[in-house]
């Protein structure tokens, strides 16, 4: 009984999986609003049905690509507690410290970034989902305070650079939109924008020339 439960449940996951790739195919394609219910169980190859009852509704699909492109994985794990929030944290120098900041940012965009562009013009229009995107920033920025509070212990800020100032100049350094731009849409690869942003980063904050 026990082996026929694993099974089923190990198909259940690898038919939700195949649904959300399926869905951020078809996001990224056509957008949010341009993508249907029918149209993502035609590209799972599952019934309708299928989608409503895994999912119950669209933004629900959109929610959960959300969470797991962001984590990388279905580990129910916070940034705080993440491998590399946390080697910030944990770093004396506060370049590398700052480096490993720039790289966490770097790996989730290179998962997500085409789906946090979807979000973004869903949310102009949508009023559905622009609560999801409204939340999205604040979880940036969060997350740029805490690290930026932290980086303050370690360095002091340039004289006239406030905190606010500092996470404000680090949120939009880091933010999806510079991202999308210099590599989407300009070509760069991401390493370049990784090592731009860091020093960006260390001139801002540091006050390195």
């Amino acid at each position: 009984m026990a082996g026929k439960t694993g099974a089923r449940r190990q198909r259940s996951n690898e038919t939700r999986a195949r649904l959300l790739d399926a869905a951020l195919k078809l996001f990224v394609a056509h957008g949010y609003d341009g993508t249907t219910i029918e149209a993502i169980a035609r590209a799972a190859g599952v019934a309708v049905q299928t989608v409503y009852f895994k999912f119950g509704t669209k933004i629900a699909i959109l929610k959960e690509l959300m969470d797991v492109r962001v984590a990388g994985d279905h580990e129910p794990v916070p940034t705080v507690e993440r491998d590399w929030f946390r080697s910030a944290v944990a770093a004396e120098d506060p370049r590398v410290h700052l480096r490993h900041q720039v790289d966490g940012a770097r790996e989730i965009y290179d998962r997500v970034v085409d789906l946090l562009e979807v979000l973004r013009n869903a949310a102009i229009a949508n009023e559905e989902i622009s609560p999801l995107w409204e939340r999205n920033k604040e979880q940036r920025h969060e997350v740029q305070a805490q690290l930026v509070k932290t980086l303050t212990e370690k360095h002091p800020l340039p004289a006239g650079m406030t905190l606010d100032r500092a996470v404000d100049t680090s949120y939009t350094l880091l933010g999806p939109e510079i991202y999308h731009l210099l590599v989407t849409e300009r070509g760069w690869s991401s390493e370049e924008w990784a090592d731009w942003v860091h020093a960006g980063l260390c001139r801002h904050l540091l006050g390195e020339a």
